[in-house]
């Protein structure tokens, strides 16, 4: 069920992409470049695209250099949210939240069963905003990005999206 969509316009946010893997490159990240297809096709700006090691420093001072920045809206992450040993992305990014927004992991885990059924359990996909920066930490499939996108991240970064979407609570866009 696609939300409804009102009569007001679309806003393109600035968006940075991190990809967090010990061996993707950029010709072999295919999470990634799936993620800011998706992304430009709504119509939103990719800001920046990196990939970093699945090592919670590197990925949390690579996010946190995105918060920093005014001009970021949101950061999306592919990666690193499974169990295995080096999986550290909710922990690196977990600390960095102001707050936090359970329904997406919730949600994302829900519609993954339909899809994937009990493997969803080993998913931490989170969400949540640090400094006004909305930052979505989904896994590292393909599958599970564009479920991620196209189910959730997409309706709540469309500022037509009815009855609420994330854009207009964004404090970098008051003027909205």
């Amino acid at each position: 069920m696609t939300e409804k969509k009102s009569e007001r316009e679309f806003i393109p946010l600035n968006i940075a992409v991190l990809t967090i893997s010990d061996s993707r490159t950029e010709e072999t990240d295919k999470s990634g470049k799936i993620i800011v297809g998706l992304l430009a096709e709504q119509g939103h700006k990719l800001y920046e695209k990196n990939i970093v090691p699945d090592d919670k420093y590197a990925i949390r001072a690579e996010v946190s250099r995105w918060i920093a920045n005014e001009d970021v809206q949101v950061v999306l992450t592919t990666g690193g949210t499974g169990v295995t040993g080096r999986d550290g992305t909710p922990e690196a990014v977990n600390v960095l939240f102001d707050k936090t927004i359970d329904g997406f992991g919730e949600t994302f885990r829900a519609i993954s069963f339909q899809q994937i059924k009990t493997s969803t359990m080993q998913s931490r996909a989170i969400a949540g905003v640090a400094n006004g920066t909305y930052i979505f930490c989904m896994p590292g499939s393909m599958g599970a990005c564009k479920t991620a996108w196209e189910e959730l991240i997409q309706h709540q970064l469309d500022y037509r999206t009815r009855p609420c979407n994330l854009v207009e609570l964004m404090p970098r866009l008051r003027e909205v």
